[in-house]
Order: structure tokens, then C-alpha cells, then sequence
């Protein structure tokens, strides 16, 4: 994993020990958006790896019915959630 990697994926378990327990578990996905960050990261590397947590955290909302996503396999294009039954 790249130090860039690395660096990001400090910053996400940090978040996950500070703020999560505070904040509470609200993400409307599975797995929830900072594991998915995670394995992102370790999958895609730093720019890919935050590009798709990126993505993910801006359909974490109200309006977006949430579901099953997981992080797309290397060589896919990107994953499409599957909504909540």
C-alpha cells in the first residue's frame, strides 16, 4: 500500500475512534461509509481509493435509499448499489 494510502487510511480509522462513537452509526449502507473508505483504499490505492469514498459519502444522504454497496473489484468501472428491500 502507497504512503498516500497510508495516509488516508490513518486518517479514516482516526476518524473512526474520534468522532464515529459521538456522531453515532447512521450510514444508510453496507458496509457503512468509513469501512467502505477503508477497503477502498486497500483495493484501489490512494486516488482511486478516495475518489470512490468520495462518491460513496456524497450518496450517503436523506434522498438516496441506501443498500448494499460494496467496493467494485480492480478493472471494474464502478459498483451500483443494491437498494434496501
Amino acid at each position: 500500500m502507497s504512503a498516500g494510502a497510508q495516509a488516508l487510511r490513518g486518517a479514516v480509522i482516526a476518524y473512526q475512534w474520534t468522532l464515529r462513537p459521538f456522531i453515532g452509526a447512521h450510514c444508510r449502507f453496507h458496509p457503512s461509509c468509513s469501512h467502505y473508505a477503508l477497503e477502498a483504499l486497500e483495493t484501489h490505492g490512494a486516488l482511486r481509493g478516495a475518489w470512490l469514498a468520495g462518491r460513496r459519502i456524497l450518496r450517503c444522504n436523506p434522498w438516496h435509499p441506501g443498500g448494499e454497496d460494496p467496493v467494485p473489484p480492480v478493472g471494474a468501472r464502478h459498483s451500483q448499489p443494491v437498494p434496501k428491500g
